[in-house]
């Protein structure tokens, strides 16, 4: 069951957001995202490669994902996902070895996502890959994603 309203900004999260859930550096920001994930603000998207990847994550960070499920929608890793990854892996952006962190990013690039977040300041919210990554999706006929940390996403009220 759907919880989250038509008009909810589609958000795709990797693996590590819902292991920063329980980690002391990124656990407030974390759990704040998801709290916004509830409240309908932003409607989450994950991949098989997420939910592949919490498999061998300890079994507190599998539980939020089974209790975030009425929250989420799960999307194909299709053939336009995988060839913005193979394009995304011929221009350098990330080596082989981190693939799925590629495919994290086509993923969310191909199923109309406004961004992704992501933990990962290396491969993913990286300063010198952002714009790689977008200047590939416009080659390939894509719109370029917002690549932010959970934290980044967060709303802050105006102070006075």
């Amino acid at each position: 069951m759907d919880l989250t309203p038509a008009n909810s900004i589609r958000v795709y999260a990797d693996t590590s957001v819902f292991g920063g859930y329980f980690d002391a550096v990124f656990e407030e920001a974390s759990r704040a995202f998801f709290h916004m994930v509830k409240a309908a603000e932003y409607k989450l998207v994950v991949s098989s490669v997420v939910s592949d990847e919490l498999l061998d994550a300890p079994q507190k960070v599998w539980n939020l994902f089974v209790e975030m499920a009425d929250y989420i929608d799960v999307v194909e890793i299709n053939q336009a996902a995988l060839l913005l990854q193979s394009a995304y892996l011929d221009a350098h952006i990330v080596g082989p070895r981190w693939d799925a962190d590629a495919l994290h990013v086509a993923i969310a690039s191909v199923s109309s996502c406004r961004a992704i977040v992501s933990w990962n300041c290396k491969h993913i919210v990286n300063f010198r890959r952002i714009p790689l990554y977008n200047g590939i999706n416009m080659v390939h006929g894509y719109t370029s994603i917002g690549i932010h940390t959970p934290e980044e996403m967060l709303a802050y009220e105006d102070e006075e």
